[in-house]
């Protein structure tokens, strides 16, 4: 065995006997390095004729190429163990309790959409839903509402284009009205439903957004009446508010959607200088309702000598504001974590009857 074979036998052995990356350093400096017995070699092939650098010249660098890689798969080797050690050290026990507060609530909307479920469940109306881009015919003609209506108007309606040019028009629904008519399209009567979502309207101030909330209640049945309307609003009103001085005014007014139509005021009094409800010191304008116009319903396909309904509306987030204390609606939709910490519910808070539906 030449003394070139017996020098890469001697440096591989010590490499690979290197216990950790800093006697690893130590063997590569002493093989590679500037001074290194490897490098000491390439230095000679200089002086060398050309017929010794010929036989010479491969084996040398042979050595180097072995040398290299020898030092490369042991450093892989040691640093894969000292990363393998250094992760079981740093191990996290998850079991180990954390004492921080929870950081997530539930938005006041969402939380009186549950509140609204929960009082009209018992009241044996079910959930009803629709889409929030309308057809014309749904949101509009359907609703008895005329083409000169300014509720038609492009200032205060959201139109959808059609891509292909073809077509009736589409909206962003306006109210969730459309609803009513989707209902009784597809259940006959009697019935009894509300359709709480999002509705949209160009509109932007402390009262008014872009994008709202409201819920609409629908009953169709035999002999309906403005009392059934009346007992209906009042018992929801109490159970929301959680009040018993709950004061109604129904005043006459109009909607193409239903007649007669009434506004809903609501009793208030003065409470530490801010008006609560209850009471009848003054009066608030809170929602609209009627009995349903015969024209809607004969357009979905109901007989309105046979049959009557009534139908109301309000704004979740206007119900929001006045349980809660809330005197401005666009933080609602703003996003601020700051505001949703204040007025925010937590997700235990689960609206019941019988536990009372404020948490």
């Amino acid at each position: 065995m030449s003394d070139i074979d017996d020098l890469q036998t001697h440096l591989l052995t010590a490499i690979d006997a290197a216990a950790g990356l800093d006697a690893l350093e130590t063997c590569r400096v002493h093989a590679l390095g500037k001074q290194g017995v490897v490098t000491q070699r390439l230095k000679t092939l200089g002086a060398m004729t050309p017929g010794q650098r010929q036989a010479e010249g491969p084996r040398i660098h042979a050595l180097r190429e072995a040398v290299a890689g020898a030092l490369a798969a042991r450093k892989a080797v040691l640093e894969t163990a000292a990363l393998d050690a250094r992760l079981a050290g740093e191990r996290v026990d998850m079991t180990l309790p954390v004492d921080l507060a929870a950081t997530g609530s539930i938005h006041p909307v969402s939380q009186v959409m549950d509140e609204l479920a929960e009082i009209f469940a018992d009241l044996g109306f079910a959930v009803a839903t629709g889409p929030e881009i309308e057809d014309d015919w749904h949101n509009f003609t359907a609703l008895n509402i005329p083409e000169t209506h300014p509720a038609r108007a492009m200032h205060d309606t959201f139109y959808v284009e059609r891509t292909d040019g073809q077509g009736e028009r589409h909206v962003l629904r306006t109210h969730t009205s459309p609803v009513q008519i989707r209902a009784m399209l597809a259940q006959k009567p009697p019935l009894r439903i509300i359709a709480p979502g999002r509705v949209y309207r160009s509109d932007w101030d402390a009262t008014h957004t872009p994008m709202f909330h409201q819920i609409e209640g629908l009953v169709v049945d035999r002999g309906i009446t403005l009392g059934h309307l009346k007992w209906t609003l009042e018992t929801f009103l109490k159970a929301f508010f959680e009040r018993d001085d709950i004061v109604l005014r129904l005043r006459p007014s109009f909607f193409p959607f239903t007649e007669p139509s009434a506004e809903v005021d609501v009793g208030w009094t003065m409470r530490n200088g801010k008006r609560a409800l209850g009471g009848s010191e003054g009066w608030m304008e809170l929602l609209g309702s009627g009995m349903v116009h015969p024209r809607v319903l004969a357009n979905a396909g109901v007989d309105p000598t046979e049959w009557q309904g009534f139908a109301f509306g309000v704004g979740v987030d206007r119900l929001a504001m006045l349980k809660y204390g809330m005197d401005d609606l666009r933080p609602f939709f703003e996003a601020d974590g700051r505001w949703l910490r204040h007025y925010g519910f937590s997700a235990l808070d689960v609206p019941t009857l019988s536990a009372g539906v404020s948490p």
